[in-house]
């Protein structure tokens, strides 16, 4: 499997995971961020899902992969949050703690991908 697949897979996974157990991830959602909790978890969801299926063709793969590497950024005020709650319940707070470094080298594939991406819109 090509490495732009198989990021296109997590990150779909990750986006349906949203719709399908929405709960783990409403519990993460920093309280600072205004709105509710629901809604960001399908704001992420949706971004993941698009992410995703930018991931796949050449023409789209560069941007959607750097919109790939900001999701990560952006979602990783959510991993601190689980760690600074112990986990919750679901997750033991030494798992939620060793996931915070874990984000780098999904940063890194998710750039890595960027730069193998083609750049004049062939698949």
């Amino acid at each position: 499997m090509r490495s732009h697949h198989a990021l296109a897979a997590l990150v779909a996974a990750a986006g349906v995971a949203h719709f399908v157990a929405a709960e783990p991830y409403e519990e993460i959602v920093p309280p600072s961020l205004p709105g509710t909790a629901s809604f960001w978890v399908q704001v992420s969801g949706v971004a993941e899902l698009l992410c995703a299926a930018g991931l796949l063709p050449g023409k789209t793969r560069r941007a959607a992969a750097t919109a790939t590497a900001l999701l990560f950024v952006l979602v990783f005020p959510a991993n601190v949050q689980m760690a600074l709650d112990g986990g919750g319940d679901r997750v033991p707070a030494w798992a939620a703690w060793l996931r915070l470094p874990l984000q780098v080298p999904l940063l890194w594939w998710a750039l890595r991908v960027r730069r193998a991406a083609p750049t004049t819109g062939s698949a």
